[in-house]
């Protein structure tokens, strides 16, 4: 069923009927007038000369809703009134929700409609304004009139980063303000007490229970151990955070701050009272916490794998249990989409032959550790205790969300002998956007891209002089879970054999009503106990003894390690090469998918610290935390050990093509999250590439078609449906509800089984109740396929390891609804094989069993002809029942994507596409 959008405080802001009445239509206009006067500053027009560019022309890049992420109290005003929107706030918007009906008619010289002309430099005619932050001889920031994209160029390396920190602050300062709050679990006393932001501050408060003192020990333990990189980096950063604090300051005396801290309560109006804190440079590692979570952290989930296992063995007797429960956990299935695909092997979290130190735990005695403690007033209501719950499950969830795709062709199969790459990371939709592009020129630095606000001392997803690079969230699996043995109380643990105390972390947060956010006052504790093996998410027994779980991630404190992969991939003088790409790289800890592609070469690697395991450990299950069964030359007081060589991360340099849509990487090569099987969406980019690549002569043109068409395709009936309507046309179809539901859905799979517009604007699906069918059908097939022959117990255990549907219309990720990103995960691969094995064809790595109808092709039809009239028999309304923003009833708006608030300023919704949020599109003509 779809979910609501998570409400955070701002997205009180959504509508003037939030505000209190003083701030109704008629105030607004007197406020406005007031305030207009401090949004003006001056322009000066200048003329940027483009550095070494080997692009030629053909550097594309697209980043939604716009670059103007800060608005004023009156620019607002405004737009809740009015729907006005501050200068190049979503003119970006447009041309990328245009794409998806204008793809099909595609020609070169259309492709920056939908994209951005990403060359370097402005030309003179197109420079809107140039400034010298805070009178700065040696540094200015240009901006261009399309999009007004910040253009910076220093002559010194410490004013580069004093611009770049500058220019994220014009552009993203209330949004860099919250995520720091977010880092530290603070955000509910900084922006309010909405339920969205208690659940979005204990999500993350769950991952990284930092104190100060943590996040200042991950700077000095990054730069101590990179040498003049090292000091370079922190160079950088200072700097950066300079022009952070000069804008702010700036901004503060001269009254164009993002009206945001009006609203919260931190800014008064009309006296200017009050205060916006300066940034520091821990508030960078509390930001890189909160991105490497979200998008860079694989693993987990080793609790719930064992609570399935235990179910599978209750069910069926250990043996079979197990054979039953690896054939769904397809850690290594033979079909699965790769994305180094010439057969080359990279063995890593492997099965082992006989597992040593497992400490499953007794059925039953599973229980989440609380992490909310001492509730008052609104924190204490039944509201806020399921947002708790809400956030625990999404951040103990064995299904971590990565996103992104890459499709990379190499030049033996484009028209111009030049590789071509259409890719980027797809991090939801957020108004502003949690990225922001730049371009940053200087001593030692030379790119254009996009950054996460408040990291853009560094691009780190873009282009450089004569390359590009991008990547994808890879989720190889880094995190263990370890079974503390409990000592003396519930909160000591033998560690070596001496019972240790655990460490109690707090964070006491308290909120007040706002204009912004008029959830009633209240607070709480977050409280985590931690131990040598990381925090303690769960509390069981193994064999009758008290334990507790806790999750040991190799990048935990380890939080600002990557700079130094970011800071070489804009050095020039570093990547010149696909070897010195993957050696960039190979410094970033988090767990990424890279691409990279010159004039004449491509390359791929996989980044992330990869413990060396204890022999006999196997990574999907909880194991004793005893000194046999830890990573390798562990050491607690830095979590340090050893770490699988850069040879044994899946990497590759020229592979006719690459794709790459968070899919399996290699041949042995295990990934933490269930699902990587037979239908991935993943198989959506390779089908098409792999057709275009056969053919030759790719251009970008069809390159975009192909990522394009992907975007508006249902993965279930694209890949899936086709077989179950194989079973069903098996004998002709009597009843005439099923048959009608039949040829709708036949129809759809002719016309290429996409979720697409009758015509641009319509609001309208084609096929529209071909695909409400399907949306009703799957959940019910699935159930009634799987659910008679594994029983309601070990069903029940499976969906806690994989969610059996995502699509467009449903709540899921870290984003929850309409955040356009569908078909990760889901039981496409379990209905294929199961499907195909009743139908009697080929199945490599097939389920341990037969499901549908008991293995009976008669009873899998009777099955699924059934749950079919019962689908067909839904209404719009029943099957998208509505939500803040959609009238029950309304597909179209269902599935559409929404620009979420996290400020005050709001976007109209778009089409849905499956695409990523900043997209490149390059083909590189000359090198250096």
């Amino acid at each position: 069923m779809p979910g609501r959008t998570p409400r955070t405080t701002l997205d009180r802001l959504r509508t003037p009927g939030r505000f209190p009445g003083f701030l109704k239509t008629a105030s607004i206009c007197v406020l406005i007038a007031g305030l207009l006067s401090p949004l003006s500053q001056a322009a000066v027009a200048a003329e940027v000369t483009a550095a070494n560019d080997y692009c030629g022309g053909q550097c594309s890049d697209i980043l939604p809703p716009g670059e103007n992420g800060n608005a004023t109290l009156a620019q607002i005003l405004l737009n809740q009134a009015f729907g006005t929107q501050p200068s190049h706030a979503e003119d970006q918007l447009g041309p990328y929700a245009n794409l998806a009906k204008g793809y099909s008619t595609l020609t070169t010289d259309k492709i920056n409609t939908f994209f951005n002309d990403a060359s370097f430099g402005v030309p003179s005619d197109q420079v809107a304004s140039t400034e010298s932050p805070a009178g700065r001889s040696d540094v200015s920031i240009v901006r261009d009139k399309k999009t007004g994209v910040p253009h910076i160029t220093g002559t010194t390396r410490y004013g580069t980063e004093f611009g770049a920190g500058y220019a994220a602050a014009e552009d993203r300062l209330w949004l860099m303000d919250v995520f720091r709050h977010v880092g530290r679990g603070q955000l509910t006393t900084f922006a309010g007490g909405a339920a969205g932001n208690q659940g979005l501050e204990q999500e993350f408060y769950r991952n990284a229970p930092y104190t100060e003192a943590d996040l200042q020990a991950q700077i000095d333990n990054a730069v101590a151990g990179n040498g003049t990189r090292g000091q370079q980096a922190l160079a950088d950063a200072n700097a950066y955070l300079a022009g952070v604090n000069a804008y702010i300051d700036a901004s503060d005396s001269g009254r164009y701050f993002p009206g945001e801290y009006v609203l919260t309560g931190h800014k008064d109006s009309i006296t200017n009272a009050g205060t916006i804190d300066h940034f520091k440079i821990t508030d960078l590692v509390a930001l890189a916490s909160v991105i490497g979570s979200l998008f860079g952290s694989g693993g987990g989930g080793e609790v719930n794998n064992a609570v399935s296992l235990l179910a599978a063995q209750a069910k069926y007797g250990v043996a079979e249990g197990t054979r039953v429960w690896e054939s769904f956990r397809e850690r290594n299935d033979t079909e699965a989409v790769l994305t180094v695909h010439n057969g080359e092997s990279f063995p890593y979290a492997v099965k082992p032959d006989d597992p040593q130190g497992e400490a499953l735990p007794d059925a039953g005695s599973v229980t989440r550790e609380p992490l909310v403690y001492d509730r008052t007033g609104s924190a204490a209501t039944a509201t806020a205790a399921a947002a708790s719950s809400t956030a625990a499950a999404t951040t103990l969830s064995s299904a971590k969300r990565g996103m992104s795709n890459a499709l990379v062709v190499s030049g033996k199969s484009t028209a111009s002998g030049h590789p071509i790459a259409v890719f980027g990371p797809q991090t939801g939709y957020f108004a502003p956007q949690l990225l922001m592009l730049q371009e940053i020129q200087g001593p030692g630095i030379s790119a254009r891209g996009a950054s996460f606000a408040g990291l853009s001392m560094y691009v780190e997803l873009g282009r450089g002089q004569d390359y590009a690079w991008s990547a994808t969230t890879s989720g190889q699996d880094i995190i263990d879970t370890y079974a503390v043995e409990l000592c003396q109380d519930d909160y000591h643990y033998l560690y070596h054999g001496t019972c240790t105390a655990m460490e109690k972390v707090e964070q006491k947060n308290a909120w007040t009503p706002t204009t912004a956010d008029g959830t009633a006052a209240g607070s709480y504790t977050m409280r985590v106990y931690r131990t040598k093996y990381g925090p303690v998410e769960y509390r069981a027994t193994v064999g009758g003894k008290k334990v507790a779980y806790t999750t040991l991630r190799s990048s935990y404190l380890h939080e600002a390690d990557s700079i130094i992969g970011f800071q070489m991939l804009n050095d020039p003088d570093y990547v010149k090469s696909p070897g010195t790409f993957q050696s960039a790289v190979q410094h970033i800890n988090f767990t990424f998918n890279w691409f990279y592609a010159d004039s004449t070469h491509t390359a791929y690697y996989n980044s992330g610290d990869n413990p060396v395991r204890a022999s006999g450990v196997d990574a999907e299950f909880p194991v004793w935390a005893q000194a046999a069964y830890e990573w390798k030359n562990w050491n607690p007081a830095t979590n340090t050990a050893d770490y699988t060589p850069a040879s044994a991360h899946p990497n590759s340099i020229d592979q006719d093509y690459y794709i790459s849509w968070n899919n399996k990487q290699a041949k042995d090569y295990a990934t933490a999250s269930w699902g990587d099987g037979s239908v991935h969406r993943g198989n959506l980019l390779d089908d098409r590439v792999k057709k275009l690549v056969a053919a030759g002569g790719v251009t970008r043109t069809a390159l975009v078609k192909a990522m394009a068409d992907a975007a508006l395709a249902d993965l279930r009936a694209e890949d899936v449906l086709p077989d179950l309507l194989k079973v069903v046309n098996s004998s002709t179809v009597t009843d005439s509800t099923a048959a009608a539901a039949v040829s709708k859905l036949q129809t759809w799979v002719t016309a290429g089984a996409k979720r697409t517009e009758t015509s641009a604007g319509s609001k309208t699906y084609a096929n529209a109740d071909a695909i409400r069918i399907l949306d009703a059908w799957w959940p019910l097939l699935v159930k009634a396929e799987f659910e008679p022959g594994l029983g309601s117990d070990l069903y029940t255990a499976f969906t806690g390891n994989l969610a059996i549907d995502e699509s467009p219309s449903a709540a899921h990720g870290p984003t929850g609804a309409h955040a356009g990103s569908s078909f990760q995960y889901g039981w496409w691969s379990y209905v294929d094989k199961d499907i195909r094995a009743v139908l009697g064809e080929s199945v490599s790595g097939p389920l341990a069993q037969k499901y549908c109808g008991g293995g009976s092709l008669s009873s899998c039809r009777d099955t699924l002809i059934s749950t079919l009239k019962q689908a067909a028999g839904l209404t719009a309304a029943q099957v998208y029942p509505g939500d803040d923003l959609c009238a029950a009833g309304n597909q179209w708006c269902a599935d559409s994507i929404v620009q979420r608030t996290l400020g005050g300023i709001k976007h109209g919704n778009i089409s849905w596409q499956n695409r990523p949020t900043y997209q490149q599109v390059v083909e590189f003509t000359s090198h250096r």
